[in-house]
């Protein structure tokens, strides 16, 4: 079991990933050019719920476990601790697919650029948004490593509010894309199917 030193270096260590993600993103957007984003206006909240997951997971790795229930502070149970760390490496690798599968295009305000190419390589091939799959992932293990149960689903229901504009807005913005909408037909949104759908436009 990872010691309260452990958790912390964990919440910091995925911290500082996601501000790197952050610099990726911005240097993207500057050399992709003009692009409309998706969902403008929940993208502070947006930004306000990912700053309160490590946040809320620093504070309960450093006080050795979540603020809920009866359980002993700082009490994580061998399993699931295990399963949440897989979920985590999980969630690490498919975020960093995508990042390498979209290379230039890839950033966090859901900018469409312009002149956008279709690309239906890597994780794209099984599903329309990985990236929010990885997300999603990381806000239910993260808080359940460092023992914040509690933290865990309130952090959950608040991702997936502000998600909801962000996916429409973006799939909006998506389908006005020349052979999109073509490449994507039948392709599921966030579960897999058993094999991947047959990619028209290779993507980088």
């Amino acid at each position: 079991m990872l010691s309260r030193r452990g958790r912390t270096l964990l919440v910091a260590g995925l911290g500082a990933v996601r501000l790197g993600e952050l610099a990726w993103s911005a240097r993207n957007e500057r050399r992709a050019g003009p692009g409309r984003a998706a969902a403008r206006r929940s993208y502070p909240a947006m930004v306000a719920v990912h700053a309160a997951l490590f946040v809320l997971c620093l504070r309960a790795a450093a006080a050795g476990g979540g603020a809920g229930g009866g359980r002993r502070r700082g009490a994580v149970e061998p399993g699931l601790e295990a399963v949440a760390m897989t979920g985590l490496a999980g969630a690490l690798l498919l975020r960093l697919w995508v990042i390498g599968t979209l290379g230039t295009a890839w950033n966090v305000r859901a900018v469409v650029p312009e002149r956008m190419r279709v690309v239906h390589g890597g994780p794209y091939r099984w599903v329309r948004h990985p990236n929010y799959v990885a997300v999603a992932v990381e806000f239910a293990c993260l808080p359940v490593a460092v023992g914040a149960y509690r933290e865990a689903v309130l952090l959950s229901a608040a991702n997936a509010l502000v998600l909801v504009p962000r996916i429409r807005g973006e799939e909006r913005l998506l389908e006005a894309v020349p052979g999109y909408h073509e490449t994507f037909a039948g392709v599921p949104r966030f579960v897999p199917r058993w094999a991947p759908s047959p990619g028209r436009h290779p993507g980088g």
